[in-house]
Protein backbone atom coordinates (compact mmCIF):
# COMPACT_ATOMS: atom_id res chain seq x y z
CA UNK A 1 0.00 0.00 0.00
CA UNK A 2 1.27 3.46 -0.87
CA UNK A 3 1.68 6.06 1.87
CA UNK A 4 1.47 9.07 -0.50
CA UNK A 5 0.21 9.56 -4.06
CA UNK A 6 0.04 12.51 -6.45
CA UNK A 7 -3.15 13.16 -8.41
CA UNK A 8 -2.24 14.56 -11.82
CA UNK A 9 -5.65 16.02 -12.54
CA UNK A 10 -8.22 18.55 -11.38
CA UNK A 11 -11.91 18.94 -10.57
CA UNK A 12 -14.29 16.16 -9.59
CA UNK A 13 -12.03 13.24 -10.51
CA UNK A 14 -9.21 14.63 -8.36
CA UNK A 15 -11.61 15.13 -5.44
CA UNK A 16 -12.89 11.56 -5.69
CA UNK A 17 -9.38 10.12 -5.76
CA UNK A 18 -8.45 12.22 -2.73
CA UNK A 19 -11.54 11.05 -0.82
CA UNK A 20 -10.78 7.40 -1.55
CA UNK A 21 -7.11 7.80 -0.66
CA UNK A 22 -8.04 9.48 2.62
CA UNK A 23 -10.35 6.59 3.48
CA UNK A 24 -7.44 4.22 2.90
CA UNK A 25 -5.07 6.30 5.03
CA UNK A 26 -3.01 7.50 2.06
CA UNK A 27 -1.72 11.07 1.97
CA UNK A 28 -2.33 13.03 -1.22
CA UNK A 29 -0.53 15.61 -3.33
CA UNK A 30 -2.52 17.90 -5.62
CA UNK A 31 -1.25 19.90 -8.57
CA UNK A 32 -3.00 22.93 -10.02
CA UNK A 33 -2.79 25.68 -12.62
CA UNK A 34 -2.94 29.37 -11.76
CA UNK A 35 -6.63 29.37 -12.71
CA UNK A 36 -7.35 26.53 -10.25
CA UNK A 37 -5.55 27.96 -7.23
CA UNK A 38 -8.83 28.15 -5.28
CA UNK A 39 -10.25 24.87 -6.60
CA UNK A 40 -11.69 22.31 -4.18
CA UNK A 41 -9.17 19.58 -4.96
CA UNK A 42 -6.34 21.93 -3.95
CA UNK A 43 -7.74 22.51 -0.47
CA UNK A 44 -8.71 18.87 0.01
CA UNK A 45 -5.22 17.46 -0.56
CA UNK A 46 -2.56 17.22 2.13
CA UNK A 47 -0.14 19.09 -0.12
CA UNK A 48 -0.59 21.14 -3.29
CA UNK A 49 1.87 22.46 -5.86
CA UNK A 50 1.51 25.02 -8.65
CA UNK A 51 2.16 23.69 -12.15
CA UNK A 52 1.95 26.85 -14.22
CA UNK A 53 -0.43 29.08 -16.22
CA UNK A 54 -4.01 28.14 -17.06
CA UNK A 55 -3.50 26.48 -20.48
CA UNK A 56 -3.28 22.71 -20.01
CA UNK A 57 -0.23 22.58 -22.26
CA UNK A 58 1.56 24.68 -19.64
CA UNK A 59 0.15 22.89 -16.60
CA UNK A 60 -1.73 19.56 -16.50
CA UNK A 61 -0.01 18.23 -19.62
CA UNK A 62 3.48 19.03 -18.32
CA UNK A 63 4.45 15.51 -17.41
CA UNK A 64 8.01 16.56 -16.63
CA UNK A 65 6.87 19.06 -14.00
CA UNK A 66 4.36 16.62 -12.51
CA UNK A 67 7.01 13.90 -12.20
CA UNK A 68 9.47 16.35 -10.59
CA UNK A 69 6.81 17.28 -8.03
CA UNK A 70 6.05 13.62 -7.35
CA UNK A 71 9.72 12.92 -6.67
CA UNK A 72 10.36 16.03 -4.56
CA UNK A 73 7.20 15.51 -2.48
CA UNK A 74 7.94 11.86 -1.82
CA UNK A 75 4.88 10.56 -3.65
CA UNK A 76 5.29 6.89 -4.50
CA UNK A 77 2.69 6.86 -7.26
CA UNK A 78 0.82 9.09 -9.69
CA UNK A 79 -2.91 8.76 -10.31
CA UNK A 80 -3.65 10.41 -13.69
CA UNK A 81 -7.45 10.49 -13.38
CA UNK A 82 -8.98 10.67 -16.86
CA UNK A 83 -7.98 12.80 -19.83
CA UNK A 84 -4.75 14.80 -19.72
CA UNK A 85 -1.92 12.26 -19.17
CA UNK A 86 -4.06 9.19 -18.43
CA UNK A 87 -3.40 7.61 -21.85
CA UNK A 88 0.06 9.06 -22.46
CA UNK A 89 2.47 6.16 -22.95
CA UNK A 90 5.53 8.41 -22.75
CA UNK A 91 4.48 9.74 -19.35
CA UNK A 92 3.78 6.23 -18.05
CA UNK A 93 7.22 5.14 -19.24
CA UNK A 94 8.85 8.19 -17.61
CA UNK A 95 7.17 7.33 -14.31
CA UNK A 96 8.45 3.76 -14.48
CA UNK A 97 11.97 4.95 -15.29
CA UNK A 98 11.89 7.33 -12.30
CA UNK A 99 10.65 4.59 -9.96
CA UNK A 100 7.21 6.14 -9.52
CA UNK A 101 4.20 3.88 -9.99
CA UNK A 102 1.77 4.97 -12.70
CA UNK A 103 -1.70 3.99 -11.44
CA UNK A 104 -3.04 2.87 -14.79
CA UNK A 105 -2.27 0.53 -17.68
CA UNK A 106 1.35 -0.34 -18.50
CA UNK A 107 3.03 1.43 -21.38
CA UNK A 108 2.55 -1.42 -23.83
CA UNK A 109 -1.17 -1.55 -23.18
CA UNK A 110 -1.58 2.20 -23.63
CA UNK A 111 0.22 2.02 -26.98
CA UNK A 112 -1.83 -0.98 -28.12
CA UNK A 113 -5.16 0.56 -27.11
CA UNK A 114 -4.20 3.89 -28.67
CA UNK A 115 -4.76 2.34 -32.09
CA UNK A 116 -8.27 1.07 -32.85
CA UNK A 117 -6.90 -1.28 -35.50
CA UNK A 118 -4.32 -2.75 -33.11
CA UNK A 119 -6.99 -3.10 -30.41
CA UNK A 120 -9.30 -4.89 -32.83
CA UNK A 121 -6.53 -7.30 -33.80
CA UNK A 122 -5.84 -8.13 -30.17
CA UNK A 123 -9.53 -8.81 -29.60
CA UNK A 124 -9.77 -10.87 -32.78
CA UNK A 125 -6.80 -12.99 -31.68
CA UNK A 126 -8.61 -13.58 -28.38
CA UNK A 127 -11.73 -14.78 -30.27
CA UNK A 128 -13.86 -11.80 -29.24
CA UNK A 129 -16.72 -11.15 -31.73
CA UNK A 130 -16.16 -8.04 -33.82
CA UNK A 131 -18.31 -5.97 -36.14
CA UNK A 132 -17.40 -7.14 -39.70
CA UNK A 133 -14.92 -4.89 -41.46
CA UNK A 134 -11.27 -4.19 -42.23
CA UNK A 135 -8.49 -3.07 -39.86
CA UNK A 136 -5.25 -4.10 -41.59
CA UNK A 137 -2.11 -2.09 -42.38
CA UNK A 138 -2.58 -1.72 -46.16
CA UNK A 139 -4.11 1.74 -46.56
CA UNK A 140 -4.01 2.08 -50.34
CA UNK A 141 -7.13 3.45 -52.00
CA UNK A 142 -7.57 0.28 -54.03
CA UNK A 143 -7.38 -2.00 -50.99
CA UNK A 144 -9.75 0.09 -48.94
CA UNK A 145 -12.28 0.23 -51.76
CA UNK A 146 -12.07 -3.55 -52.24
CA UNK A 147 -12.51 -4.14 -48.52
CA UNK A 148 -15.36 -1.66 -48.45
CA UNK A 149 -17.22 -3.74 -51.04
CA UNK A 150 -16.54 -6.93 -49.07
CA UNK A 151 -17.84 -5.33 -45.87
CA UNK A 152 -21.16 -4.29 -47.35
CA UNK A 153 -23.23 -1.16 -46.81
CA UNK A 154 -24.00 0.91 -44.86
CA UNK A 155 -20.55 1.08 -43.32
CA UNK A 156 -18.50 3.37 -41.12
CA UNK A 157 -15.08 4.77 -41.96
CA UNK A 158 -13.24 5.38 -38.70
CA UNK A 159 -9.82 6.88 -37.90
CA UNK A 160 -7.58 4.27 -36.27
CA UNK A 161 -6.11 6.93 -33.96
CA UNK A 162 -9.44 8.67 -33.50
CA UNK A 163 -11.69 9.70 -30.69
CA UNK A 164 -14.38 12.24 -29.95
CA UNK A 165 -16.31 11.40 -33.10
CA UNK A 166 -13.61 12.85 -35.38
CA UNK A 167 -12.44 11.14 -38.55
CA UNK A 168 -15.68 9.17 -38.95
CA UNK A 169 -17.97 8.98 -42.00
CA UNK A 170 -21.01 6.83 -42.76
CA UNK A 171 -20.93 5.38 -46.27
CA UNK A 172 -24.22 4.19 -47.78
CA UNK A 173 -22.97 2.86 -51.12
CA UNK A 174 -19.90 2.37 -53.32
CA UNK A 175 -20.31 5.73 -55.05
CA UNK A 176 -20.01 7.62 -51.75
CA UNK A 177 -16.84 5.85 -50.68
CA UNK A 178 -14.05 7.88 -52.43
CA UNK A 179 -15.31 11.26 -51.23
CA UNK A 180 -16.01 9.97 -47.71
CA UNK A 181 -12.54 8.41 -47.52
CA UNK A 182 -10.83 11.64 -48.58
CA UNK A 183 -12.86 13.68 -46.10
CA UNK A 184 -12.31 11.28 -43.19
CA UNK A 185 -8.59 11.03 -43.89
CA UNK A 186 -8.23 14.81 -43.99
CA UNK A 187 -10.05 15.27 -40.69
CA UNK A 188 -8.12 12.44 -39.03
CA UNK A 189 -4.80 13.83 -40.22
CA UNK A 190 -5.62 17.30 -38.89
CA UNK A 191 -6.95 16.03 -35.56
CA UNK A 192 -4.57 13.15 -34.79
CA UNK A 193 -1.67 13.41 -37.22
CA UNK A 194 -2.59 9.98 -38.62
CA UNK A 195 -4.82 9.52 -41.70
CA UNK A 196 -5.14 5.72 -41.43
CA UNK A 197 -8.67 4.31 -41.56
CA UNK A 198 -10.53 1.17 -40.58
CA UNK A 199 -13.88 0.04 -41.98
CA UNK A 200 -16.80 -1.32 -39.96
CA UNK A 201 -20.28 -2.41 -40.90
CA UNK A 202 -22.55 0.40 -39.70
CA UNK A 203 -25.30 -0.57 -37.27
CA UNK A 204 -28.23 1.72 -37.99
CA UNK A 205 -30.24 1.01 -34.81
CA UNK A 206 -27.67 -0.12 -32.25
CA UNK A 207 -27.91 -0.81 -28.57
CA UNK A 208 -24.65 0.57 -27.23
CA UNK A 209 -23.81 -0.94 -23.83
CA UNK A 210 -20.48 -0.70 -22.03
CA UNK A 211 -18.94 -2.72 -19.24
CA UNK A 212 -15.87 -1.55 -17.34
CA UNK A 213 -13.37 -4.23 -16.39
CA UNK A 214 -10.52 -3.77 -13.93
CA UNK A 215 -7.59 -6.15 -13.47
CA UNK A 216 -4.55 -5.93 -11.23
CA UNK A 217 -1.06 -7.38 -11.38
CA UNK A 218 -2.04 -10.25 -9.08
CA UNK A 219 -4.42 -11.86 -11.57
CA UNK A 220 -7.62 -10.56 -10.01
CA UNK A 221 -10.34 -9.05 -12.18
CA UNK A 222 -13.75 -7.52 -11.67
CA UNK A 223 -16.37 -6.01 -13.96
CA UNK A 224 -18.78 -3.25 -13.01
CA UNK A 225 -22.46 -2.92 -13.86
CA UNK A 226 -23.23 -2.35 -17.51
CA UNK A 227 -24.32 1.09 -18.66
CA UNK A 228 -26.33 2.06 -21.71
CA UNK A 229 -24.77 4.76 -23.90
CA UNK A 230 -27.11 4.48 -26.88
CA UNK A 231 -28.20 8.14 -26.82
CA UNK A 232 -25.54 9.85 -28.92
CA UNK A 233 -25.04 12.90 -31.10
CA UNK A 234 -22.37 12.95 -33.79
CA UNK A 235 -20.91 9.70 -32.44
CA UNK A 236 -20.53 11.28 -28.99
CA UNK A 237 -22.36 9.89 -25.96
CA UNK A 238 -24.93 12.29 -24.51
CA UNK A 239 -26.49 10.18 -21.74
CA UNK A 240 -25.17 7.14 -19.86
CA UNK A 241 -27.63 5.07 -17.83
CA UNK A 242 -26.58 2.38 -15.36
CA UNK A 243 -27.61 -0.32 -14.99
CA UNK A 244 -28.60 -0.58 -18.63
CA UNK A 245 -32.41 -0.74 -19.02
CA UNK A 246 -33.70 -4.22 -19.76
CA UNK A 247 -30.44 -6.00 -19.03
CA UNK A 248 -30.19 -5.96 -15.26
CA UNK A 249 -30.86 -9.67 -14.71
CA UNK A 250 -29.64 -12.89 -16.38
CA UNK A 251 -30.10 -14.32 -18.93
CA UNK A 252 -30.28 -10.90 -20.57
CA UNK A 253 -26.56 -10.41 -19.83
CA UNK A 254 -24.69 -12.75 -22.20
CA UNK A 255 -21.51 -10.74 -21.61
CA UNK A 256 -21.36 -11.31 -17.85
CA UNK A 257 -18.55 -13.88 -17.91
CA UNK A 258 -16.06 -13.17 -20.73
CA UNK A 259 -14.93 -9.65 -19.68
CA UNK A 260 -13.12 -10.86 -16.57
CA UNK A 261 -11.19 -13.43 -18.61
CA UNK A 262 -10.04 -11.45 -21.62
CA UNK A 263 -8.32 -8.41 -20.06
CA UNK A 264 -5.76 -10.63 -18.30
CA UNK A 265 -4.60 -11.74 -21.74
CA UNK A 266 -4.44 -8.11 -22.79
CA UNK A 267 -3.47 -5.70 -20.03
CA UNK A 268 -3.16 -5.27 -16.30
CA UNK A 269 -4.17 -2.29 -14.16
CA UNK A 270 -6.64 -1.32 -16.79
CA UNK A 271 -10.10 -0.19 -17.61
CA UNK A 272 -11.64 -1.85 -20.65
CA UNK A 273 -14.78 -0.72 -22.39
CA UNK A 274 -17.00 -3.26 -24.10
CA UNK A 275 -19.69 -2.22 -26.54
CA UNK A 276 -22.56 -4.60 -27.21
CA UNK A 277 -24.62 -3.56 -30.18
CA UNK A 278 -27.89 -5.06 -31.33
CA UNK A 279 -30.42 -4.17 -33.97
CA UNK A 280 -34.00 -5.44 -34.10
CA UNK A 281 -33.25 -7.58 -37.16
CA UNK A 282 -29.65 -8.61 -36.66
CA UNK A 283 -28.42 -9.08 -33.09
CA UNK A 284 -24.67 -9.08 -32.60
CA UNK A 285 -22.21 -8.82 -29.78
CA UNK A 286 -19.06 -6.85 -30.52
CA UNK A 287 -16.06 -5.11 -29.06
CA UNK A 288 -15.11 -1.73 -30.46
Amino acid sequence: MFSKILIANRGEIACRVIQTARALGIRTVAVYSEADAAARHVSMADEAFLLGPAPSTESYLRGDKILDIALSSGAQAVHPGYGFLSENAEFAAACAKAGVVFIGPPTGAIKAMGSKSAAKQIMSDAAVPLVPGYHEADQSDATLLAESEKCGYPQLLKAVAGGGGKGMRVVSNRQEFPEALESARREASNAFGNPDMLIERYLTEPRHVEIQVFCDTHGAGVYLAERDCSVQRRHQKVIEEAPAPGSAMPPARPWAKPPCVLPRQLIMWAQVRWNFSTTPTAPSTSWK
